[in-house]
């Protein structure tokens, strides 16, 4: 071929194009035309032929469209350059999608990011609780006290610190590469583990042995098996075509290689044609990650369960000085606001201000003096008064139970008067009193703050009331007499000896009063015999105590007597008790105002 290129070098171009500059240069030189032969693989006339249609301004693009995809692959297969000019191109191309119509690339990248988020999710979710889980079955342990300081120290999570402080050993990257060119065929990371670029880390080991070939004496045959880097040991293994290599953290037993060692004979039993054939294209090598997947070890020194019993007791015993904490501390709080509504109820009682400080409770308002204590309320409610801080300014309360009070107090009543005190701050007194009292209590009743008028309708003078139960004790009493004459009955004068001071009490409180007392004695007979000797025998009988009261020193001269015989019988039955009661004298008494 390159005969027939100098051949051609000495004749005359072919006159296809007229002095066109590529011509030109064909023409030039034989060296260039061969090699040019040698490159591109067609005959001198063929290549002027393709010069003539390149500088052919007439040129199809559908002659451009056949050539141009081959041109992209060819000079894809040898560097990055086509791919780093189409970058610009690209994003302007992308931007001006995006400026006119956005459901263009959302509808294109619909199917492939809604699963790629749905697997970061899944990822990030377990991860997530595997880390739960290691912190939750450190979290009782006394050590984990020592870890959290620790974590607190370094500004690590205490998830972190205690992966760090119970890992034996783990393999957290696993790197599968291919031995002839470097590049990465598969790359796997086990749990919670920050990834880095794994291109970038498989051409670095890559570029580390080879350094370490060309720069020692290597014999052939022989490999990179380790390399160390703080707490991260790198493991390789490799085989005829394809590298092993993984980055542990911690000391791994020797026995994990014959795992490595494994894992790269079955990768090279099942996929020695792929890697015979590889050209770039990493797919097939998915059927790989089983067997990576098994390097993925972990050990973790986690102590018995049994050495933190008395971790759980300690917890036990904290969870129930919590809980009796939190009972006392909640019927604390009850008590406390059962009283301040004890208080807010009472009268006289304004509350202003509560609080809690260092543990203690602070109350202040106002008071009136006559409002009930609130120290009496605070034992009531079971309150320690150790416990409160109490601030009562003193004021006068218009309450009606106060001014009740208050009246109650100021007029000294007695224990027998009570108060009301009505919306229009009007006093009414009821119940019983002396005499005198009453007369000061009208007089004094304007003195009471907060009192309007004053009623006493309702009340009873207490000698009036005493009058009346004398009255009472005295009709109540009869005399029986004997059959026919105006001899008492056995024992009958006893009782005729103890009405005397009733009486004689009833004539000095009358007086006391101004008022005047009359006192009638009555004499009765039963039926038997005539009426007129009935009418003259009743008027003898009450003829006779009349005398009795006036031996004993009582004055008489408002003593009336009279006798009415038997027609105001007790009772109308004929039976010997009845007609025995019906021989009788009564009292019956009237009072008279002084003045009338």
């Amino acid at each position: 071929m390159s005969e027939y290129s100098r051949n051609e070098s000495t004749q005359k171009p072919p006159e296809v194009s007229n002095g066109t500059k590529h011509q030109q240069d064909f023409e030039a030189g034989d060296e260039l035309s061969e090699l040019r032969s040698l490159l591109l693989g067609i005959e001198s006339t063929q290549l002027s032929k393709l010069y003539e249609r390149l500088e052919n301004p007439q040129i199809q693009a559908e002659d451009i469209s056949r050539l141009l995809p081959e041109a992209v692959i060819l000079r894809t297969t040898q560097d990055k350059q086509l791919a780093e000019a189409m970058v610009p191109t690209v994003e302007q191309a992308i931007q001006s999608s995006v400026k006119q119509d956005l459901n263009v690339l959302s509808e294109a990248f619909f199917p492939i990011i809604g699963p790629a988020t749905r697997k970061a999710i899944a990822t990030a979710l377990d991860e997530m609780i595997q880390s739960l889980n290691q912190t939750l079955e450190h979290s009782l342990s006394p050590q984990s006290w020592k870890w959290r300081l620790e974590a607190r120290q370094t500004g690590k999570t205490f998830a972190e610190v205690v992966l760090l402080r119970t890992l034996i050993y783990r393999v957290e990257q696993i790197f599968l590469i291919h031995k002839k060119t470097g590049l990465l065929l598969q790359h796997i990371l086990a749990p919670q583990v920050a990834a880095q670029d794994p291109d970038l880390v498989s051409a670095m080991l890559t570029a580390i042995q080879d350094f370490v070939k060309d720069s020692f004496n290597i014999e052939k045959g022989e490999a990179l098996q380790s390399l160390q880097f703080g707490e991260l040991t790198i493991w390789i293994e490799e085989g005829p075509q394809a590298v092993l290599a993984g980055i542990i953290r911690g000391n791994a037993p020797q026995e994990l290689r014959l795992t490595f060692q494994e894992a790269i004979e079955k990768i090279h039993l099942k996929l020695g044609r792929e890697l015979n054939a590889f050209t770039g294209e990493t797919d097939p090598f998915m059927a790989s990650k089983p067997y990576l997947e098994v390097c993925l070890q972990a050990r973790y020194n986690i102590p018995p369960k049994k050495k933190y019993t008395y971790a759980w007791g300690l917890f036990s015993a904290i969870a129930i000085a919590l809980g009796a904490w939190g009972f006392f501390t909640i019927r604390e709080q009850l008590r406390w606001n059962a009283y301040l509504d004890t208080l807010n109820s009472q009268p006289g009682i304004v509350v202003t201000k509560t609080g809690q400080r260092y543990g203690k409770h602070f109350i202040s308002g106002m008071r009136d003096p006559l409002a009930t204590d609130p120290n009496l309320l605070m034992k009531k409610a079971k309150i320690n008064p150790k416990t409160v801080i109490s601030q009562w300014e003193p004021y006068l309360s218009f309450e009606s139970q106060i001014t009740a009070k208050r009246a109650k107090q100021l007029l000294q009543a007695p224990k027998t008067v009570s108060f009301k005190v009505d919306e229009n701050h009007i006093l009414y007194a009821s119940g019983t009193a002396p005499h005198q009292w009453i007369l000061e209590a009208r007089k004094l009743w304007r003195f009471i703050p907060g009192v309007t008028q004053y009623v006493d309708k309702d009340l009873v003078e207490l000698e009036q009331q005493q009058l009346q139960s004398y009255k009472k004790q005295i009709e109540q009493e009869m005399f029986l007499f004997s059959e026919g004459t105006t001899e008492l009955l056995p024992g009958e004068s006893n009782k005729l000896a103890k009405i005397v001071p009733a009486i004689q009490r009833i004539l000095n409180l009358s007086t006391s009063l101004g008022k005047d007392v009359r006192i009638e004695i009555t004499g009765h007979t039963n039926t038997t015999g005539t009426e007129q000797r009935n009418m003259i025998l009743s008027q003898a009988r009450a003829q006779k105590i009349l005398v009795y009261l006036k031996s004993q020193g009582i004055k008489t001269s408002n003593f009336t007597t009279a006798g009415v015989g038997s027609s105001q019988p007790v009772t109308s039955a004929l039976t010997e008790q009845d007609k025995l009661v019906n021989r009788r004298v009564s009292f019956q008494v009237f009072f008279i105002d002084a003045h009338n």
